[in-house]
C-alpha cells in the first residue's frame, strides 16, 4: 500500500511576511495565488468578525485543484470598534500613530484553511498592543521611513515600530500577520507535512 502524497499548500497571499512566518514552522507553499475580493468592511461590522470574514472569503476566492490545501489570512488593527485599514501614505501612517499613541489597541489575526476534502476551518487570535506616548518627531520619523505604508494600522511590529511598543499581550507572530500556533495546528490537520 503506497502512502498518499502530502497535499500541495496554496498560500492565498502575496505577503512576504506570511511566507517568512511559514518558513519558521518549516512550511513552504507550493503555490501562491492572491485572491481578488472586496475588502470593504460592512456597515456596523465588528473588527474580529471582519477579520474572520476576510480570511474565509480570501480562502474561498482562490481557485483550487484536486489535492490542494489553501491557507488565507487577514490581520485587522482595531481601536475600539474602529477598523484601521492599511496605510496608503505617510500621512495615513502619521494619522494612525497619533490615534494609537499611548493607547491599547487590538490586532485580530484570522486564518482560514480549506483542506483537500473542501472542509474549511477558520481561527482568529486577538492580541493587545500599546504604543508608548509618541512625540511628533517619533511619529514623523516613523512615517517618513515608509515602513508603515501598506500595513494594517500603519505599522510593522517586526520592524522599527518594535522600539515604540511598550506592551504586547498575545501572539507576536499574529500581529506580524500569521498566528503560527494556530496555523501549524490547522495545516497539520489538513495533512500538510511540517518540519
Amino acid at each position: 500500500m503506497t502512502a498518499r502524497p502530502s497535499p500541495i499548500l496554496v498560500l492565498a497571499s502575496s505577503s512576504p511576511r506570511r511566507r517568512d512566518l511559514l518558513a519558521q514552522i518549516g512550511v513552504t507553499p507550493g503555490q501562491i495565488r492572491s485572491p481578488d475580493i472586496d475588502e470593504e468592511p460592512r456597515k456596523g461590522e465588528l473588527p474580529r468578525t471582519y477579520a474572520e470574514r476576510m480570511a474565509s472569503e480570501k480562502a474561498i476566492a482562490v481557485p483550487r485543484q484536486e489535492g490542494e490545501v489553501v491557507l488565507a489570512g487577514d490581520t485587522t488593527v482595531a481601536l475600539g470598534r474602529r477598523i484601521l485599514p492599511q496605510a496608503q501614505s505617510e500621512e495615513d501612517v502619521a494619522r494612525f500613530l497619533r490615534m494609537l499613541s499611548g493607547r491599547r489597541h487590538r490586532v485580530h489575526s484570522a486564518i482560514s484553511v480549506i483542506d483537500a476534502s473542501e472542509r474549511q476551518r477558520t481561527r482568529c487570535v486577538t492580541s493587545q498592543v500599546r504604543f508608548k506616548r509618541l512625540s511628533e518627531e517619533e511619529i514623523r520619523d516613523y512615517a517618513r521611513s515608509g515602513e508603515g505604508i501598506g500595513k494594517a494600522g500603519g505599522y510593522a511590529i517586526q520592524g522599527r515600530a518594535a522600539g515604540l511598543i511598550d506592551f504586547l499581550a498575545g501572539s507576536h507572530s499574529a500581529v506580524v500577520g500569521l498566528p503560527l500556533f494556530e496555523t501549524r495546528t490547522l495545516l497539520k490537520a489538513a495533512g500538510i507535512a511540517l518540519a
